[in-house]
């Protein structure tokens, strides 16, 4: 007897012909590339599931070691990708920060930092944010139609501008954009919006949360997913792996999409 197999890989899929019996492979078909980049959440949140305070501030929730592994997370991405309300509420700079993990970029000859995306339908990105004064590497502003233009002109001296979508970001046109533009691993920041926008459209891969030994609060905190939500066919979890780390719990997970 012979089975249709699977080889799943970041990047592309394996089909093949097998023996049911022997292993042996018979036939085997030409790997089916993903249209877009691996895509993974990393987040940290409260022992009550908030990500910030009800004032959208960020708070320090993990420890040094998480906060050296999340290092380690952006210096193996091609990309690192976030919404405008993280860069107007937190302003992060989205570099790597170890000198030995820029070196070994730069060795593999990469920039120092992957590249920045900040998802800004209406170009309100502020000009003096950290991701355009700190540290090398290419930025991508991702705007609508609706954007105003004369915001975009500015813009677009800061970082590349990619136009998806008429009102709101097309997430799937920019995803596979970006994987014509050579990004293969996608690591997201968040917000709560953005991550919703991306779980509900099936292009989340895995998703990698460190829960703290804090409680937060506050029933317009954000929490790890906002946006619409589910009223039925959630999405479902498979658990990879769970580990103490600092004062928390590292849990990472398989999206199973329905898409």
């Amino acid at each position: 007897m012979y089975l249709i197999k699977e080889i799943k890989l970041p990047d592309e899929s394996y089909f093949y012909l097998a023996d049911d019996n022997t292993e042996k492979i018979m036939y085997t078909e030409k790997p089916v590339k993903k249209a877009r980049p691996f895509v993974f959440i990393n987040a940290a949140m409260s022992a009550d599931g908030k990500i910030a305070t009800i004032e959208r501030k960020q708070t320090r929730i993990s420890g040094s070691l998480d906060f050296d592994r999340m290092d380690e997370l952006r210096a193996s991405s091609d990309a690192i990708m976030v919404g405008i309300g993280t860069v107007i509420s937190d302003n992060p700079s989205l570099t790597v920060k170890s000198k030995e993990r820029k070196e070994k970029r730069h060795a593999d000859g990469l920039s120092e930092n992957p590249t920045r995306i900040v998802i800004d339908s209406m170009a309100r990105t502020p000009a003096d944010s950290d991701i355009f004064l700190k540290g090398e590497g290419k930025r991508i502003i991702a705007v609508s139609k609706s954007a105003p233009a004369e915001k975009v002109r500015r813009l677009s001296n800061l970082a590349d501008i990619i136009c998806v979508g008429e009102k709101n970001i097309d997430l799937v046109k920019l995803l596979s954009e970006l994987k014509d533009r050579g990004i293969s691993r996608l690591m997201v920041e968040g917000g709560a919006t953005l991550n919703w926008g991306l779980i509900s459209n099936g292009l989340v891969d895995e998703i990698y949360t460190f829960v703290g030994n804090i409680i937060i609060g506050g029933k317009i905190a954000p929490t790890l997913v906002d946006g619409q939500g589910y009223t039925c066919d959630f999405c479902r979890l498979a658990l990879i792996t769970c580990e103490r780390l600092d004062d928390g719990v590292l849990l990472k997970w398989k999206v199973n999409s329905k898409l």
